[in-house]
């Protein structure tokens, strides 16, 4: 094949993956959350609202401070009284503020993408596009494929890839979407907000190519959703437990109970992907400390220079490489 026939193939494996989404009905049911949250967040409205200086604690009282019941002495020292309120849902749901607008919407912007699209939103479209894979890998359907000049890599690449802008997709217009509807509510525009997308996409990328490698041994949609989600659970069980274990021994107390388990921890780490450092990343990126306490493990660690962003990503494209080209080999290797 030469090199614009490949790319065509995998443009036309990627087309294919959407019309596998609309008979499927996932792509309608993706498309429904986004409009969902796109519509609450549409409702939103900020009432009371003053500008604080973010970055200097003593120019503004939470209203429930003792010292802010004397509104005329605070007034007189320039100090700005917090008595702001947010609503969502027309109303229905009403938040006090903690700080001004900014922050409520950077609030808004914490839950959807560290709680919908980080958390939730993963795991179900790991479920929900479980079924892709064998779907396509069926004897009955893709031995049409490989009758055609076109390499196994270069079928299953393309599929991946499809998966991939597929999910895509749907995130851009989740995030764009909140972002465009927060934007002209309130007149705030958070640009750190986009981190959310290429970190879903790592995230989703990594632990998908499991999935892809359960698919082309097992072809079962089943084996794929339970898989997936299992595997996802036992890495972030050992995510963190490195970062806890570490943790125990920076203390004196526990230093020498807890130093034995760490080489235990350490080779398990650096071996698996890393769920919970790709939440952190995310959790620093849009800098959600204002607004939500970190794990105290996971500070410990980052506060001892443990913490390695960079390795940790790379480790995990890594073992992501190693189930590509097993799954690869695998599909090779399948008589059908």
């Amino acid at each position: 094949m030469t090199l614009s026939e490949t790319f065509r193939t995998l443009g036309w494996l990627v087309r294919d993956t959407f019309r596998q989404s609309l008979a499927y009905g996932i792509f309608w049911l993706l498309l429904g959350i986004s409009v969902l949250c796109i519509s609450v967040c549409a409702t939103l409205h900020v009432s009371g609202s003053v500008a604080l200086d973010q970055g200097d604690g003593r120019d503004f009282l939470p209203r429930n401070d003792p010292d802010a019941r004397d509104a005329a002495k605070a007034k007189a020292s320039g100090v700005a009284i917090v008595a702001g309120e947010m609503s969502l849902a027309f109303g229905a749901i009403k938040l006090p503020l903690d700080r001004d607008a900014r922050d409520a919407v950077h609030f808004v912007e914490l839950v959807l993408a560290g709680g919908v699209a980080d958390t939730l939103g993963l795991l179900l479209t790991l479920v929900w596009t479980a079924g892709f894979l064998p779907g396509f890998l069926d004897g009955r359907s893709v031995s049409v494929l490989l009758a055609k000049p076109v390499s196994r890599g270069t079928l299953l690449a393309g599929k991946y890839l499809g998966v991939l802008s597929f999910v895509l997709f749907h995130s851009l217009i989740l995030v764009g979407g909140t972002w465009l509807v927060l934007g002209c509510r309130t007149g705030i525009w958070e640009l750190a907000y986009f981190w959310t997308v290429p970190l879903l996409l790592l995230h989703f990328a990594i632990f998908f190519s499991f999935s892809v490698l359960l698919a082309v041994c097992t072809r079962s949609t089943v084996a794929c959703v339970f898989g997936s989600i299992l595997f996802w659970c036992v890495c972030w069980g050992m995510n963190f437990g490195r970062h806890a274990v570490l943790a125990e021994s920076y203390e004196p107390t526990h230093a020498a109970i807890a130093g034995r388990a760490v080489q235990l921890v350490e080779a398990g780490y650096w071996c698996l992907p890393k769920p919970a450092d790709l939440g952190v990343l995310l959790y620093d990126a849009l800098d959600a400390a204002d607004s939500f306490g970190q794990l105290a493990a996971f500070h410990s660690v980052q506060s001892h220079g443990d913490f390695h962003p960079l390795l940790s990503i790379a480790a995990s494209l890594g073992f992501m490489l190693l189930l590509w080209v097993a799954a690869s080999r695998q599909f090779a290797a399948v008589d059908y």
